[in-house]
């Protein structure tokens, strides 16, 4: 994160954001008592304590996670004139196999979260019991709202995804096609040979990002 010669080139941009967790209805909070046991009844320097924690019992939570595939792999150099942005390069510094890769991985951990902070001692599950997985040709972020839509919102999300041609899975749990099965065909859509990522360098062979913005 470290500008080079006041250009801003030579960041390290973050491909994923996410948004906070947030709970689909009011918590069902729950108590722990907390005991420190005295070791010894001469031992008066160390009273018995007693706190309560609280942690919620059982939440639905709403999540999203936003991959940025022309951040993936690749850097961005920016020429400034006299304050004026007037043109940028990118550079590449994996192949496209190793950009699948991480991709598919970021697909995979998305439906496989099993711990939160605070619960270590609690049987939780990130693992989506309905998702909808968009393969999107611009950056768009309209869809995170999805299940928090009403029913016309929902159909006008998933009109303006068709009318530019994107793809996307939905599955439910509680339907007919799982959350298992969305996530099947969506690694499938990205594993065919006819799809592509989309790359801002036009193919261009990667470099390291020493090499690409002079850095030992």
């Amino acid at each position: 994160m470290h500008p080079s010669k006041g250009d801003y080139s030579g960041r390290r941009t973050a491909p994923l954001s996410v948004t906070p967790a947030v709970a689909k209805e009011a918590s069902e909070v729950g108590r722990d008592l907390l005991v420190r046991l005295r070791l010894s009844e001469e031992d008066d320097a160390k009273e018995q304590a007693l706190a309560t924690k609280e942690y919620s019992q059982s939440d639905l939570m709403h999540m999203n996670f936003f991959l940025d595939i022309s951040s993936l792999g690749i850097s961005k150099a920016f020429k400034y004139e006299k304050s004026f942005n007037i043109g940028k390069k990118y550079f590449k510094h994996t192949s496209e196999t190793e950009r699948l890769r991480r991709v598919s991985l970021f697909l995979e951990a998305t439906k496989s979260m099993n711990d939160y902070a605070n619960q270590a001692r609690n049987a939780v599950s990130g693992e989506p019991q309905e998702v909808i997985i968009i393969f999107d040709a611009i950056l768009s972020r309209k869809a995170s709202r999805y299940f928090t839509a009403g029913q016309k919102e929902r159909e006008n999300i998933l009109a303006e995804l068709d009318g530019r041609n994107a793809k996307y899975f939905i599955g439910d749990d509680k339907g007919e096609l799982s959350v298992f099965q969305a996530y099947k065909s969506a690694m499938n859509f990205l594993k065919d040979r006819e799809n592509t990522l989309y790359d801002p360098s036009n193919d261009a062979d990667p470099v390291s990002f020493a090499q690409a913005f002079g850095r030992e």
